[in-house]
């Protein structure tokens, strides 16, 4: 009665798989990112003599954090890199792609029922598409880019169900950080978990993004969302190939069950320095300094759309900048497609190209000391997008806080 960790485990591996069990698990797809990438190679290079990739054609680079970069550092990092793809046969997304592992769905790399490592902390995103990702050190990207495999500890999951639907203003962040208020930042420590319920059901591969790529603020491993057939179908146009996802069993041994009522669900935001400090928006009021939208988190159309339906006509507040970071490259020409960029534009928005932003230090959406900062993104604490004070919101809350200079829940204004 397994589980979907346990399935897409026991699929990939030769081994008994069993709670607790250590296994050598077979990775079908391999990344490292400009952070991490070139301490990759060098681990290669330093403990491999030749044949350095198992699988070159599911093996990549992914430009990021920095992107483009704005340090000599990071612009020698990034060309070692290059220079070791071409020598290997490897494919780069460069920088002007976008964050990783969005890149990886969207370009049908990574899919329903497989297995895929990373240099990046969030990497267990790609549960949103009911794929097993984790985000693992230097030395262990490149032990799997060299053999194909890494080892793991089976893991125990939790099953997490939501009942009711809440008002349309609810979004796919106030669930992730409702379900952060239950669990707080240690509370699937270790554990995989399973998301069910009509809400989730129901939600667009952006929101499945959002709820999927907070995981890691939770301690756990990965949280999976069943793919509906709007995901399957999306994978499946985008892989080229008939997909068969990976389900639990209606009899599967859980961890524990826990029920999650979001009836009554209200804006949500998280306060510095943790995820976990989550409050109503309406009961927060502080005067705020800049806006960023963007992430791996919230970095898609979706997301961006959402801010532009509340900034539409309107300016933001005198004295506050509003930092504009779109998921992927995809994602920056669908804004230029569609009247988006111009109204984000005229609202007085700074858009960015594509990447991952106020999360990579250096970026756009960095803050000073005694800054206030509402963002989109999944951390909060001090250093993370600088030494200023950070709040974690969803695009909405961002947007409407932006137009009045405090944090301020969408039907104020």
């Amino acid at each position: 009665m397994p589980t979907i960790i346990e399935k897409i485990f026991q699929s990939h591996t030769e081994q008994r798989v069993e709670i607790g069990s250590q296994i050598w698990l077979d990775i079908d797809v391999k990344t490292a990112r400009d952070f991490g990438g070139a301490q990759v190679v060098k681990n290669l290079k330093e403990h491999y003599d030749g044949n350095y990739i198992h699988d070159p054609s599911h093996t990549f680079f992914t430009f990021d954090c920095n992107a483009p970069a704005n340090t000599i550092g990071y612009a020698n990092n990034q060309q070692i890199c290059r220079k070791f793809a071409r020598e290997n046969g490897i494919r780069v997304y460069d920088v002007d792609r976008g964050i990783g592992s969005h890149v990886m769905i969207e370009e049908g790399h990574i899919y329903p029922g497989i297995t895929a490592v990373g240099t990046d902390s969030h990497y267990n995103i790609v549960g949103a598409v009911g794929a097993f990702g984790q985000g693992m050190g230097d030395k262990d990207i490149a032990f799997a880019w060299k053999t194909g495999k890494i080892w793991f500890d089976v893991p125990e999951t939790i099953k997490i169900i939501f009942t009711g639907i809440p008002e349309v203003r609810t979004t796919a962040k106030d669930v992730a950080l409702k379900v952060l208020s239950v669990l707080g930042s240690k509370g699937a420590l270790g554990k995989a978990i399973e998301f069910y319920g009509e809400i989730v059901e129901k939600m667009s591969l952006d929101g499945r993004i959002t709820l999927a790529s907070m995981i890691t603020e939770m301690g756990g491993i990965i949280g999976f969302i069943p793919p509906s057939r709007h995901i399957i179908k999306f994978c499946e146009e985008r892989s080229g190939k008939k997909i068969e996802a990976v389900y639990a069993d209606k009899d599967a041994q859980y961890e524990r069950e826990i029920e999650i009522d979001v009836s009554n669900l209200e804006p949500l935001i998280a306060t510095p320095p943790s995820p976990a400090h989550v409050k109503k928006v309406c009961q927060v009021r502080k005067k705020i300094d800049t806006v960023f939208i963007g992430s791996c988190t919230n970095g898609r159309f979706e997301d961006m759309k959402a801010a532009a339906d509340i900034l539409k006509g309107k300016k933001i507040a005198d004295g506050v900048t509003l930092k504009i970071v779109p998921a992927t490259r995809e994602v920056w020409e669908k804004m230029l497609e569609s009247s988006i960029m111009k109204t984000l534009h005229e609202a007085g928005a700074i858009i960015s190209n594509p990447g991952c932003g106020g999360c990579a230090s250096g970026q756009i959406g960095m803050t000073g000391e005694g800054e206030v900062q509402v963002s989109t993104s999944n951390r909060n604490f001090k250093g993370k997008q600088g030494m200023g004070e950070t709040y974690l919101a969803s695009p909405e809350t961002a947007a409407a806080s932006a137009l009045t200079g405090y944090i301020t829940e969408v039907d104020e204004i």
